[in-house]
């Protein structure tokens, strides 16, 4: 099949590379409009404190300022990650009774330049009453802390500030465990990261006369920003207008609305002028959201030969002073839990708790690598344990094709075995394991090592993944629109955002393949929410799968129009014709072909103007009403689940206690690669932030204050932390002409596994087992008995 592709499943260059490198690209900070002021925010000191009031008159006569906005000002209308029936939106646009951690926004002002708006701002007076404050989650859940939001009222137990549970089972656990040969159970802590996106957050909000909000915005999907950003300022969706503006990275941090956002929108209302508010990276670090860490307490029972007969898992996260993503993560906890290994009884309850930190929101892979961390290390302390090859161990419990999941979901052609055997062989990873690889064996220093010889100790471990790819959250579908331009090429309309993961490139792939045009004569417009179709966004793992199933249905259609135009002009069945090189042509006689100008052009005469359009619509399981329950987990999750398992190789110094990834191993099923080259891409990419999951990466905080809020302090992977890293392919699906096809994602699950494998290995090298992340020198040396 691959050999009959053109343009799908080619390493094809990014269409969005010339235009970044060479500085063309626009993003939000580029943006200059006529009369721009430069809006900035005031935010709380104080992780809870009650707001006595609000002075805001010597800023409103400072010469320069144009407009001051406070809550008094707004609309009233909460806004929330989440926004159901159960869980409520939750959120103040602007603080109004109280602050609930440091950096809240209480009050905004629009100023004509930096300096009167720093002047401005420092003008404002509030006074606070504060209130006891509590940072912990699992103190933030005893009867007696503080008060930052009553509990939910649907959670019975008696406990403090729980922001939402999920529970859910099935199969006899307790008798499940009666019937185990081997019962363990642990707890795994995982850490708080921020997402380095390098391009800070950023707005330009317009209101321009006739009642029209025109933003543009650093985000993950303009059509979600739109629906946001109407309801909070009261304003129909048809007067809000979100335009594309390219994105500097974002890995979960720019779904959701933010403050900054809305202050934008509603000064440039007040002051009837432009308004840019661009954060600073200090703000970033210490007042916007973050990552959601773990706690995990998992009990697994297993037979003699590793089957797993039950597991009961509890999870809690610090989902910050509002909701957050934070009832989202546990229920994704659950099915990350349950994805890559059989599960015959599981019993299940997370929670989210509120503290006075920061807001959570999703980050790269939202949950996955903490859930597989703890899993995948308890699973290696079982097959040790029960003296059993780690990789026989996962083999015996990994889904096979066509099982179906307990939420009725169905993996259909998985290829996690295949995976698992692949990337054992290719590593040699049974020769190495054990003794005689690791655990008190030296291996000679790299050249750049610094360290004496004979202290470097190697080792080797494994993880294995799942993530979904789509599933039922607003807007739920995509839509595009291909026509055909006069000169043969096409221009494809998608609401879809590329974010840096090749969005319009597998697009313009798709679109050329249905109708062999080569890649760089397909236009792209996108991302506006007046001139494009809607699109799910750029943050659930779905747009190869629904955007680009969108993308084929619409070229599909003109491709279809093309036939059979050029089948009435050369008189012969459509059958009996092929395309190539922008021309239908007849398969017998091949000289015999008419051009694309040539169709369009006759079909713009014999088809009262039709210039040959195609529109396709694409929902992820499009025959369930709604998205499942957060609370149950009951209902459809996702008809799309990608799997994967890798392979780390570690250094570890038993000297200092420095250990690096030295190799990464990736054998995955991701369907069928649109564009092999950015699947290698997204690999290297989430390699890298695993390691710094792993060793580098922690946003310290104390007292709800960030202590260390700049890259000089917060270290990230440079050129100089990379590790080696490989591929294997585990083709399971195909892309075939007017079918639909069942691309997986590859953007955010290979960088779960692979923590987990990252863990295992180090234990591996030097008999050092980890619960808890990052993986500092210090755990290590304590771990080796060199430090107390």
């Amino acid at each position: 099949m691959e050999d009959t592709l053109d343009y799908v499943g080619k390493p094809v260059p990014r269409k969005d590379g010339p235009e970044k490198v060479t500085g063309r690209a626009r993003y939000t900070v580029d943006i200059r409009l006529p009369g721009m002021l430069v809006g900035g925010i005031l935010r709380s000191p104080h992780p809870h404190a009650r707001i006595l009031n609000i002075d805001t008159s010597q800023a409103r006569r400072l010469p320069g300022v144009k407009a001051v906005i406070t809550a008094a000002d707004t609309a009233g209308v909460k806004h929330g990650f989440v926004e159901t029936p159960r869980y409520p939106a939750d959120q103040d646009p602007l603080a109004t009774d109280r602050v609930r951690f440091v950096g809240e926004e209480v009050a905004a002002v629009a100023a004509t330049d930096p300096y009167v708006l720093a002047e401005a701002l420092d003008l404002i007076r509030v006074d606070y009453e504060p209130l006891p404050a509590v940072f912990d989650p699992e103190e933030a859940m005893q009867p007696e802390a503080p008060e930052i939001h009553p509990s939910h009222p649907l959670v019975k137990e008696p406990f403090s500030n729980i922001a939402g549970k999920t529970e859910t089972q099935w199969g006899d656990v307790e008798l499940a465990f009666e019937m185990s040969d081997y019962v363990r159970q642990d707890r795994f802590e995982s850490h708080l990261r921020t997402h380095g996106y390098l391009e800070p957050q950023a707005t330009v909000a317009s209101f321009e006369p006739g009642g029209k909000l025109r933003v543009w915005t650093s985000s993950q999907g303009p059509f979600i920003k739109r629906a946001k950003l109407a309801r909070t300022l009261g304003l129909p969706y048809s007067a809000v207008r979100v335009s594309k503006a390219w994105v500097g990275g974002a890995f979960g941090g720019k779904i959701d609305l933010f403050s900054h956002e809305f202050c934008a929108a509603l000064l440039s209302m007040k002051a009837g002028r432009p308004v840019r508010i661009e954060a600073s990276r200090e703000e970033i670090f210490t007042a916007y959201r973050h990552g959601q860490p773990l706690i995990l307490e998992i009990k697994t029972g297993v037979k003699k030969d590793g089957t797993i007969m039950a597991q009961k898992i509890r999870t809690v996260n610090n989902c910050g002073a509002n909701r957050g993503s934070g009832v989202v993560v546990i229920f994704l906890a659950w099915g990350f839990v349950m994805l890559p290994y059989r599960l015959p009884n599981l019993k299940y309850e997370g929670y989210a708790v509120y503290t006075n930190n920061p807001i959570r929101t999703p980050q790269r892979g939202h949950g996955a690598p903490q859930v597989r961390f703890a899993v995948e290390s308890q699973l290696d302390m079982i097959a040790e344990e029960l003296e059993i090859d780690p990789v026989e161990i996962r083999l015996k419990n990994a889904r096979q094709s066509g099982e179906r999941l307990p939420n009725g979901d169905n993996v259909h052609n998985c290829g996690l075995t295949q995976c698992i055997e692949k990337a054992a062989e290719h590593t040699r990873f049974r020769e190495k394991y054990g003794e005689k690889y690791g655990r008190g064996r030296s291996q000679p220093p790299q050249t750049n090592e610094q360290t004496p010889s004979g202290s470097i100790r190697r080792g080797i471990g494994m993880g294995v993944s799942a993530y979904f790819g789509g599933s039922l959250i607003y807007p739920n579908s995509s839509s595009c629109v291909v026509k055909m331009g006069e000169e043969g090429g096409a221009t494809l309309l998608t609401g879809a955002i590329d974010i840096g993961q090749g969005a319009e490139t597998i697009l313009s792939q798709i679109v050329a393949e249905e109708l062999k045009i080569p890649v760089d004569e397909i236009q792209v417009i996108a991302a506006d929410t007046e001139t494009t179709p809607v699109d799910i966004g750029a943050w659930i793992s779905g747009s190869a799968y629904v955007s680009g199933n969108a993308a084929r249905v619409a070229a599909t259609q003109v491709r279809r129009k093309l036939m059979h135009l050029a089948a009435e002009e050369l008189g012969v069945p459509v059958e009996e014709l092929d395309m190539a090189q922008k021309s239908v042509y007849m398969v017998r006689s091949p000289e015999k072909r008419l051009s694309y100008r040539q169709i369009v052009e006759a079909s713009i005469r014999k088809r009262r103007g039709d210039s040959i359009i195609g529109e396709g619509h694409w929902r992820t399981m499009r025959d369930e009403p709604t998205h499942p329950s957060l609370a149950s987990t009951k209902g459809r999750w996702s008809e799309n689940y990608a799997f994967d398992v890798q392979v780390a190789e570690v250094e570890v110094d038993i000297q200092t206690g420095h250990a690096r990834l030295i190799r990464a191993v990736t054998a995955h099923d991701c369907g069928f690669p649109i564009n092999p080259l950015l699947v290698e891409g997204q690999i290297d990419g989430q390699v890298s932030m695993a390691l710094g999951h792993a060793f580098m990466e922690e946003l310290l905080m104390k007292d709800g204050r960030t202590l260390n809020p700049s890259w000089l302090d917060y270290r990230m992977p440079t050129a100089h932390n990379t590790a080696i890293s490989e591929y294997i392919d585990v083709i399971t699906e195909a892309y075939k002409k007017d079918a639909p096809y069942r691309t997986k994602e590859v953007g955010e699950g290979y960088v779960s596994a692979i923590l987990g494998a990252i863990a295992n290995a180090i234990y591996d090298a030097v008999g050092v087992r980890l619960v808890s992340t990052p993986f500092t020198p210090e755990k290590i040396l304590r771990g080796l008995g060199k430090l107390t």
